[in-house]
């Protein structure tokens, strides 16, 4: 008699694997617009790192006036690290004040620098920083930034303090910040140091760790002007409340050039959308214990995101209202309710619960909603999630292998952009957009080809058609001719086959869409930068094109970083009940 052979146990590594989804699921411009935030998204990703270390923010100074013209500078110690980051406030105006690049008048502008800044820095600095693009910033600066009051909430909660009362939470929950940021630029503009010279171990070495900081130091500047003012007006008047500190995060507004960024940085969005694919993948093959505490945290989880969502004050235009994904949390909350409950019966039959939760939910909610229960999953595995983004330190260059025969360069074409060639590419003039940079407003734009002209230079990257046209001349040569001969004949395709060759091999770095057509809608991609990878919460939408939200929303401040009493689960945050 033939013994059954037993199936070889399952590597953990293909376990991973099989769990992920794929590129077909997960690339289109409206699925990554559904990307919630998460513990891998940039601003939870760098306060999970300064609560582990107990990160010290201090004011050296605040000299400012009345009206808000002045100085501050603080101090940020990580480890052994020391950081400085000085202010300049000036009185709002609204000469020149705009929250777009083209803006010269700002309520306030700050640099994060590495170290103690001299004087001389710090008054070139002062000098520098209002030229913006003509300005050079001064050696070991990483960042500068810039933002504006909200006129209206930050005066009224100022009037509320002075009055001996706390401002008024419904009120403030419209926009939850006081300040939104109007620029953060680094790696290498104005002078600022380059990514790629950030030292082996730098604190603020993964990506967008440093811009986040900035945005995190906006915030602490908000409210310490905010009391400062108040107290000048009023030595008596109370303090904010701690609560509502929290809750207030810094506001940030993004528009189209976030399209042309993806476009630019390939390798950083395949890693960042892979290392949440494989975050979620772990959490999926989690095993719950006997009393099954992970489902109950997960649980809790949802049952956070109901109430801030059923709370949420903001208006949307054609993004999904949030009472809509509150009822849609609820269908998940049932289903994680019931595995509880069958869990701790002793109903433990499936080998991945988490896995079969998810799959059971699939397409029984709104994506939205769906994306949420993925972020909330990944905070069941938060070592192993945060031990991928230390992997965000990416070599972005792209380089091309010019002794790889063009057949398999055509095998390349073929298997990784396979949706490239489903598209419908054959769009009518009428409907031909174009993405150039305005002259007037130095800032991206997106517009119907026809009205725009032909004299602009298109700055978007028409990718479905370049690899149709590569794969096109590809199929007249000989399949064994090499790359380099094969350029020596077709110049023009010398860039898409550097991007395809570096490219090959992953599948998450281009949005499976036709980018030229009008029936795109840029905000889809904007949304995925803003939210999933940034971490911005209440994202807005104006006109399809252009997203405002809030950072930091319900973040621990800095004392609480400080004297370790932040709570690690901070996200979601119900408004305060003063």
């Amino acid at each position: 008699m033939t013994a059954i052979k037993k199936p070889a146990p399952e590597s953990d590594a293909y376990r991973i694997t099989r769990l992920m989804r794929s590129a077909s699921e997960m690339m289109e411009p409206e699925r990554l617009a559904a990307i919630q935030p998460s513990r891998i998204s940039a601003s939870r990703a760098l306060l999970g790192r300064a609560i582990g270390g107990r990160w010290q923010i201090i004011c050296k100074r605040f000299d400012i006036d009345e009206k808000g013209n002045g100085v501050a500078e603080y101090r940020i110690d990580i480890g052994g690290w020391r950081f400085s980051f000085p202010v300049y406030s000036f009185e709002p105006s609204p000469h020149g004040r705009t929250g777009r690049i083209i803006g010269r008048s700002w309520d306030m502008m700050g640099a994060l620098v590495e170290g103690d800044m001299s004087q001389a820095d710090f008054e070139t600095t002062r000098a520098e920083l209002p030229k913006l693009y003509e300005g050079r910033a001064t050696p070991g600066t990483l960042i500068w930034c810039r933002s504006n009051r909200s006129g209206r909430f930050f005066e009224s909660a100022k009037q509320a303090l002075q009055a001996g009362r706390q401002p008024d939470v419904a009120e403030l929950a419209q926009t939850c910040y006081l300040m939104r940021n109007t620029g953060l630029d680094g790696n290498g503009t104005f002078g600022t140091k380059t990514f790629l010279a950030y030292e082996g171990d730098h604190p603020l070495r993964w990506s967008l760790a440093a811009q986040m900081l900035c945005a995190y130091m906006m915030r602490v500047f908000a409210q310490d002007l905010l009391q400062h003012l108040v107290r000048l007006a009023s030595p008596q008047a109370p303090a904010m409340a701690k609560d509502l500190r929290r809750f207030l995060g810094v506001g940030n507004g993004s528009a189209l050039g976030l399209m042309l960024f993806v476009n630019n940085h390939p390798r950083l969005i395949e890693r960042w959308l892979f290392i949440r694919e494989e975050a979620i993948a772990r959490a999926k093959a989690v095993m719950p214990d006997d009393e099954g505490s992970e489902i109950a945290k997960l649980l809790a989880l949802v049952e956070k995101a109901i109430t801030f969502r059923t709370q949420d004050r903001a208006a949307y235009e054609n993004f999904t209202r949030s009472d809509v994904l509150a009822e849609e949390l609820q269908v998940i909350r049932r289903a994680v309710a019931d595995l509880l409950d069958r869990w701790r019966a002793g109903n433990r039959f499936a080998a991945e619960p988490f896995a079969d939760l998810a799959a059971s939910l699939e397409g029984r909610v709104h994506a939205e909603a769906m994306e949420t229960l993925y972020s909330l999953l990944i905070e069941l595995v938060p070592e192993e999630a945060d031990a991928l983004v230390d992997g965000l330190v990416i070599d972005e260059e792209l380089t091309g292998r010019p002794e790889m025969p063009v057949g398999r360069l055509r095998e390349i074409l073929r298997n990784d952009y396979a949706w490239a060639f489903r598209l419908d590419l054959d769009i009518a003039a009428a409907e031909r957009y174009v993405w150039y940079k305005s002259v007037t407003a130095e800032e991206p734009r997106r517009g119907p080809a026809a009205e725009v002209g032909e004299d602009v230079v298109n700055l978007g990257l028409d990718l479905p058609r370049l690899v149709v046209a590569l794969d096109r001349d590809l199929a007249t040569v000989d399949a064994s001719l090499s790359t380099a001969r094969f350029l020596l004949a077709h110049p023009q395709h010398r860039a898409i086959v550097t991007r395809v060759q570096a490219l090959a091999g992953t599948s998450l770095h281009s949005p499976h869409a036709d980018i030229m057509s009008g029936a795109f809608t840029p905000a889809h991609i904007t949304r995925l930068l803003n939210v999933g990878i940034h971490g911005i919460d209440k994202t807005r939408d104006f006109l399809d094109r252009n997203l405002r939200g809030v950072l930091f929303h319900g973040a621990p401040i800095p004392e609480d970083i400080a004297n370790g009493t932040a709570d690690d689960l901070w996200f979601y945050p119900s408004e305060p009940n003063l």
